[in-house]
């Protein structure tokens, strides 16, 4: 056999020990990308398991399928644990239109929502502590309407209170994979949001999505907590 056959004979077997049978195979790729495509939610492994042939790699066509896109005007983003199909972040802006102004979050709201997000589990008490003002039912009401915030339980302390935390649809909505994917002290600086040189002893708080050991799952038949508002004048704006 001669240098050159040898040569493309090597390169050939090189090629085939490195690339996962199932990411090589064009028609699994191409029922993926599909099933993506016409999908209105993320979908997780297990949904794009049940249409493809048994024992295929999804995880394996999934890595490709990203790196297929990786450049390209759309790509494969992993949100909440799920796979969807998004217009490239740098080319979002020809998708902009001029519309009516949309009705905007109140700074109360946007506050609260920062709070549960980095503080769940977090009870009504503890945002009010936080943000330092009673708080006016209606801002978690709005944002429960919205879909971005949930009751997921109830702390084990005197009054059971609710303890609050993000949705499924929360990450969605801001591309995240889980809430340990949320901004931390770098990002937060350089967005502009925290000083170049935090107080003393800051640190970002470290929000969890399962319940924790001082966490009751939420049961809707226990009587609800009672109603701290009444009388406040120092409630936030909704």
């Amino acid at each position: 056999m001669s240098s050159v056959a040898q040569m493309i004979e090597t390169i050939e077997n090189q090629m085939d020990a490195e690339t996962p049978a199932d990411a090589a195979n064009p028609e699994h790729l191409r029922m993926v990308e599909a099933l993506l495509f016409a999908a209105s939610e993320p979908l997780d492994k297990k949904a794009l398991s049940t249409s493809l042939p048994e024992g295929a790699d999804i995880g394996g066509l999934l890595k490709s399928l990203e790196e297929v896109y990786q450049k390209r005007g759309v790509n494969l983003c992993c949100v909440a644990g799920k796979y969807q199909f998004r217009t490239a972040s740098d080319l979002a802006f020809l998708l902009r239109k001029e519309q009516p102004e949309q009705k905007r979050l109140s700074k109360a709201a946007i506050e609260t929502l920062a709070i549960i997000a980095y503080h769940q589990p977090v009870t009504r008490a503890e945002m009010e502590d936080i943000r330092g003002v009673a708080m006016s039912k209606g801002t978690i009401d709005m944002l429960m309407e919205i879909g971005w915030i949930k009751i997921r339980g109830r702390k084990r302390t005197p009054g059971r209170p609710v303890t609050y935390g993000t949705t499924e649809a929360f990450l969605v909505q801001f591309g995240l994979e889980s809430v340990a994917h949320l901004p931390g002290t770098d990002e937060l600086k350089a967005a502009g949001f925290l000083e170049a040189v935090p107080p003393s002893g800051f640190d970002v708080p470290n929000p969890t999505e399962g319940l924790t050991s001082d966490e009751d799952p939420y049961d809707p038949n226990e009587p609800a907590e009672p109603d701290l508002l009444t009388g406040s004048a120092n409630l936030d704006e909704a």
